[in-house]
């Protein structure tokens, strides 16, 4: 994949540095600005690849700027960062937007680098073996053939698992938030496009088929964060993509 460029939009005079910094050493060269005005002037005359906006931007919040940079180009990646209290509401207007992820503070630079890096991939193209996952020591998840391969340990034989489409969208959001705790509101926009009631209780139940299908390996947890969301977590191996 070539380099992506950034524009990152954080009024944080700490932050904003130290996540540029953190880019740019990681081969993302990022330009930062403190408003949404500047933002949208540098979108304006610089050549972007990928957007991330801070929700409380002065000048122009960051949900005014995305309109405006959407307005440009409807199809760049954009990724939302908020603080912590920002509510519901916001996440589900963020991503009626057209934002590709949405990231709560505090988080972080690992979890922020993946998700740029794993947006990026399906919008400016990916390898094949950019979605096959390890999973702890047992379990291989082709996102793409929508298949888990469990490989057999001393109590369970090896086994072949087909997934549905929803199974596999699932899977691979945890999959790309190792050990992150991923919102609710986030899977139901993405997997559902909205976080009606019925939707939650169908989330809910392809939650527990995962579970179901990951039970042979205790070290591969599937965990609900009391009202926050799930997290998927290894306790001996972390969770890597596999490269060829």
């Amino acid at each position: 994949m070539r380099t992506v460029k950034l524009l990152l939009a954080e009024s944080d005079m700490n932050l904003g540095p130290i996540l540029k910094t953190y880019f740019d050493q990681n081969g993302l060269p990022t330009i930062l600005v403190t408003d949404g005005e500047s933002a949208l002037k540098v979108y304006s005359s610089e050549e972007i690849d990928f957007v991330i906006l801070e929700t409380s931007l002065q000048v122009m919040d960051g949900f005014m700027a995305a309109e405006a940079i959407r307005d440009l180009d409807p199809s760049i990646p954009i990724l939302f960062i908020s603080e912590k209290h920002q509510s519901q509401k916001d996440i589900v207007k963020g991503f009626e937007m057209g934002a590709d992820d949405y990231l709560r503070k505090p988080f972080s630079m690992e979890e922020i680098l993946c998700r740029v890096k794993a947006i990026s991939r399906r919008s400016i193209g990916e390898r094949p073996e950019d979605n096959i996952f390890k999973i702890g020591e047992y379990y291989t998840f082709d996102y793409n053939r929508h298949i888990i391969i469990f490989k057999g340990n001393t109590e369970f034989k090896a086994e072949e698992i087909r997934l549905t489409g929803k199974e596999s969208e699932l899977l691979k959001i945890f999959s790309l938030s190792m050990n992150q705790t991923v919102d609710r509101a986030v899977i139901l926009q993405k997997v559902w496009k909205n976080d009606t009631y019925f939707n939650a209780r169908s989330m809910d139940v392809y939650i527990t088929k995962l579970r179901k299908y990951l039970r042979y390996d205790s070290d591969v947890k599937l965990a609900n964060q009391h009202g926050v969301g799930f997290k998927l977590t290894i306790q001996k191996q972390p969770l890597g993509m596999m490269r060829k």
